[in-house]
């Protein structure tokens, strides 16, 4: 019970400042070789109040077939740090993906990408605000430029921020609270614009990272307040756009605010299932890697909790995963045979249901942290509910413009 509450106790959400930050989720890649890791962590960022602007539209690239040849094609957002870049890397580097970096800033993503010794030749990097519904758009028409007819294979939604010491909400574009915004209105009508092109891919395969903050049924997402929860989805009813400023229709909370996008996150991979999994043979999957302790999600902590953290995750809970091999696990979801399963929630570990237990070897077991096997994991009955699930997805396609031209052609399951 001590480790337990010890545990909720870190995850707690830091006191409020005066200023308006914004982080952006796994933003630094960690390297065991890298001193100035750490420093770079904490670097603070500002998003500016308007995101995505004309003059950004980026031109379209073309002839990308030729390059992509007879590997499989992975869209990855966020993929210009942390969990992203590190799952790309992974992929690229197998031989057997050419990688879509889908990332805000389209420099930094060319700039790190050869940082980390990605081949060349097995990616490209592209335009994708998340923020802004056009910037998605926009993506979705230059991708279909720059492969033609090659269908996707994967799509891998990674990117989102986490604003919990934010005292008053921020906007995207299009007037949705940011985290809501970019981590669950984004990538949801992302994942309606790609439906029909995968659909043509053999065993193409799509996963939304969710976490185990969305999930009351673990010890991060039930015992840490606040827990998640869509309420009635009051927030989504009236329009969800300012001055909607959450889901359920309450006052602006930054860190209930992540945990509520990331069940809309695995809800969606579970509508995504059962309107267009039988028609299109595509496997939906969420996944948790483990407790990212290091990850620049935590940049807004208090400088004694930075440090402690990590150590606390990988020796007391066991929850500890280091950013290469979380990378490798967001990979493997989309690369291993075993993974073609849909609408699975995937994890590893233990799956993080509980605080980690000493082995022999020395090191907590089963708590989601670095080693064990993949599995599927359970998620809690909030986020299994249809009816909730079916409500969201109706709300939040109308919110993001989803007209009949756009929704996916594939035909949707009663």
């Amino acid at each position: 019970a001590a480790v337990m509450l010890a545990t909720a106790e870190a995850f707690a959400p830091a006191p409020i400042t005066q200023r308006s930050l914004t982080s952006v989720s796994r933003n630094i890649v960690t390297s065991s070789n890298s001193p100035t890791v750490l420093s770079d962590m904490l670097t603070q960022t500002e998003l500016p109040e308007k995101l995505y602007f004309p003059k950004d539209k980026e031109a379209a690239k073309f002839l990308g077939g030729v390059k992509i040849g007879n590997r499989k094609l992975t869209v990855i957002t966020g993929a210009s740090s942390g969990l992203g870049l590190n799952c790309a890397a992974t992929l690229a580097k197998t031989g057997r993906h050419f990688v879509v970096m889908a990332v805000r800033d389209v420099e930094k993503g060319k700039r790190v990408a050869k940082e980390f010794g990605m081949p060349d030749g097995s990616y490209v990097v592209m335009k994708l605000e998340l923020g802004s519904l056009q910037s998605v758009r926009d993506f979705v028409s230059n991708l279909k430029a720059f492969k033609s007819i090659r269908p996707v294979d994967n799509l891998i939604c990674n990117a989102a921020v986490y604003k919990p010491t934010d005292p008053e909400p921020a906007w995207t574009d299009d007037g949705f609270e940011q985290s809501m915004g970019i981590n669950h209105f984004g990538h949801f009508l992302l994942t309606n614009l790609m439906v029909d092109d995968m659909s043509k891919a053999k065993g193409a395969r799509m996963c939304i990272v969710g976490s185990i903050t969305g999930n009351t049924n673990t010890v991060g997402g039930g015992l840490v307040y606040p827990q998640a929860d869509l309420g009635q989805l009051q927030g989504f009813e009236s329009g969800a756009k300012k001055p909607i400023e959450m889901a359920d229709g309450k006052p602006f909370f930054g860190a209930k605010a992540y945990k509520d996008s990331k069940v809309c996150n695995m809800m969606t991979v579970s509508e995504l299932h059962r309107r267009y999994h039988e028609s299109t043979g595509i496997a939906f999957s969420s996944m948790y890697p483990g407790c990212i302790a290091e990850t620049s999600l935590f940049r807004e902590k208090r400088p004694w909790f930075r440090k402690a953290f990590p150590w606390f995750m990988k020796y007391v809970t066991g929850g500890y995963v280091g950013m290469e091999e979380a990378g490798e696990r967001l990979a493997q979801v989309v690369d291993d045979p075993q993974c073609t399963k849909s609408d699975v929630y995937w994890s590893w570990n233990g799956g993080a249901q509980q605080v980690g237990r000493w082995s022999s070897d020395g090191k907590p077991k089963g708590a989601g942290g670095s080693g064990g096997e993949i599995f599927e994991n359970a998620q809690s009955d909030a986020v299994r509910d249809r009816a909730t699930a079916s409500k969201m997805w109706d709300l939040s396609a109308e919110a993001v413009g989803l007209t009949g031209k756009d929704k996916p052609k594939a035909a949707e399951s009663a």
